[in-house]
């Protein structure tokens, strides 16, 4: 039952739009509707999918974000995604119209800009500030809500340290959108296993060490790779048909 879908689908009505992801989910839901997909049968693949459309595996993912939010399929971790209600029993709810992968990407490159920012005009008040914070964090691991404010905490604080008020409303607005926003916070939920956290509390120390160096670039380099790290662990953990994907970059690392 995988594939009976694919043969009708088309690319010609998915206009190359800035948030073509949606689009997209409305086609595959489109498709579901015409086809004869029972409850409980597996739709393709991501990776058959980005290659029907000619677009990336990333877009296609969070499509099927969107739709597991409205609660039209499954995604089941190693397994793959399944129909889990019949689509004319289901009205679509609103989501946020920026993707949790494009907020990463933006967060990345606005945040390691930011950091550099900071290193040549931070204070020692700052720094003890943000040493303060990584110590909660630190004690704060296995409570996820907690670690989750010590980390926001964490890169407000780093841009407050800019003296900028541009940048700190920039980069508060990033996280607001963050906090809000429903396909990154069941992205985010993926993740059950606290040794990422430890992960990103070690990339912590080391924006903060290149902050006490003040090195504008050596924090620019930590900040992007820790953002890095964090991207490449929800591709991992959302990827539902191919346990050694890759992952897919944005961007690269300055050098």
């Amino acid at each position: 039952m995988a594939y009976q879908i694919i043969s009708n689908i088309t690319t010609k009505n998915i206009p190359m739009a800035e948030r073509l992801y949606r689009e997209i989910g409305e086609s595959i839901k489109q498709e579901i509707a015409k086809s004869s997909l029972k409850i409980g049968d597996k739709l393709p693949t991501e990776r058959v999918y980005a290659e029907l459309f000619g677009v990336s595996r990333t877009l296609v993912r969070e499509a099927f974000i969107m739709l597991e939010i409205e609660e039209l399929i499954e995604v089941r971790k190693g397994s793959g995604s399944y129909l889990k209600n019949n689509l004319s029993l289901k009205t679509s709810h609103k989501v946020s119209d920026v993707g949790p992968f494009e907020l990463l990407q933006a967060r990345q490159e606005i945040e390691s800009s930011i950091a550099a920012c900071a290193a040549p005009v931070i204070t020692k008040q700052d720094l003890q500030k943000l040493q303060d914070i990584l110590d909660i964090e630190s004690a704060e691991l296995e409570t996820v809500e907690k670690a989750n404010d010590a980390d926001r905490d964490f890169h407000l604080s780093i841009a407050q340290a800019t003296q900028n008020t541009v940048l700190l409303d920039t980069a508060t607005r990033l996280w607001d959108m963050r906090d809000g926003n429903p396909m990154w916070k069941k992205l985010h939920a993926r993740i059950q296993d606290t040794s990422y956290h430890d992960q990103w509390l070690d990339d912590h120390k080391k924006v903060l060490i290149q902050l006490r160096k003040r090195n504008a670039e050596g924090a620019r380099q930590a900040m992007w790779q820790h953002l890095e790290n964090v991207k490449q662990t929800l591709f991992k953990l959302s990827d539902t048909d191919a346990p050694d994907f890759d992952g897919y970059l944005f961007a690269q690392p300055h050098n």
